[in-house]
């Protein structure tokens, strides 16, 4: 029989996993795994355990939270010499990454994509000495995921980044940087920039034409706008990715490595997969490719009860 540690944040989302662990725990029986369950205690206990779980001779990882506690689950596979596979059941109030991996938002069906699935290796953000799944980002609106209160997140959903962020509008203020990649360098005034590697961000938004595992991020650099009717032209090109960028204040590009320096004493606070990152005025971020294994799932659609709840 295969040993599975199952990582579990009672409080992601609206907090509904908790009445379901009888369920998913007999899923993962019926597909011959031995559970070990936690319950996380603190912020840095999901890492903790991951840790404990790949020195221990378990054979896999499952973390059923939000993407924060994905995330930490993900640190403590990176800081582990034995990298075990890791699948994810998605209980957050955004879930960027679950929807990215293309994980059924039914959370039974989540639990069939793992025990129906196979690993499949993905690129790992790393950021100065710490690790991302699908952003850093710096600048307007990235403190809104880790200040938004779980309370708030719960009750209004993707709508309570809506609303704080709007709060932050006649606040914005640009970021004077030296940004060099790929032999190339930037000075100018920013007001965000981000790192991806995620069709989706903070439920907000959707990008195409990117790979899990090519080895590069998507990187999106916006300028400072001259007024506020340019604010509103580069939010709505941003909303719509689709179609043509604003190459006037937005740039777009892929790389494998970025650094980002400070060119003022104005410290810049980052955010990693919604959660602080610091605020150094240095940040180098790289990509470390297929350095995770994922479970994926086998899209027949009939081991999923609801085969339209499929991201």
């Amino acid at each position: 029989m295969k040993k599975l540690y199952f990582i579990v944040n009672l409080i992601a989302g609206k907090a509904t996993i908790g009445s379901m662990l009888g369920e998913i725990i007999d899923e993962f029986n019926k597909a011959d795994y031995e559970v070990t369950i936690h319950i996380t205690q603190n912020g840095s206990d999901a890492q903790e355990k991951t840790r404990y779980a790949c020195t221990h001779g378990y054979d896999l990882i499952v973390c059923a939270g939000g993407d924060g506690t994905l995330s930490q689950c993900l640190h403590g596979i990176m800081n582990s010499e034995r990298k075990l596979p890791i699948g994810y059941i998605p209980a957050g109030s955004t879930n960027d990454f679950g929807r990215t991996l293309g994980i059924p938002k039914a959370t039974m069906d989540a639990v069939r994509w793992i025990t129906h699935g196979a690993p499949m290796k993905i690129d790992i953000g790393c950021f100065n000495d710490r690790y991302f799944t699908y952003i850093a980002a710096f600048g307007a609106f990235t403190n809104v995921t880790y200040e938004t209160s779980q309370q708030v997140k719960n009750v209004l959903g993707h709508a309570s980044y809506i609303l704080n962020g709007l709060t932050q509008i006649t606040n914005l203020r640009s970021k004077l940087m030296r940004i060099e990649y790929n032999g190339n360098v930037l000075e100018d005034d920013f007001i965000f920039g981000m790192v991806t590697n995620s069709g989706s961000v903070a439920g907000l938004l959707s990008m195409n034409d990117f790979l899990l595992d090519d080895g590069v991020f998507e990187v999106t650099l916006i300028k400072k706008p001259t007024n506020l009717v340019q604010l509103q032209k580069i939010v709505h090109s941003l909303l719509n990715i689709s179609e043509d960028i604003d190459r006037e204040y937005i740039r777009f590009f892929r790389t494998d490595k970025i650094t980002f320096t400070a060119l003022n004493d104005e410290q810049i606070s980052w955010t990693l997969d919604g959660e602080f990152g610091g605020d150094l005025p240095v940040n180098v971020v790289e990509n470390r490719s297929k350095a995770i294994e994922f479970m994926t799932g086998d899209r027949d659609q009939s081991i999923f009860a609801d085969p339209d709840l499929i991201s």
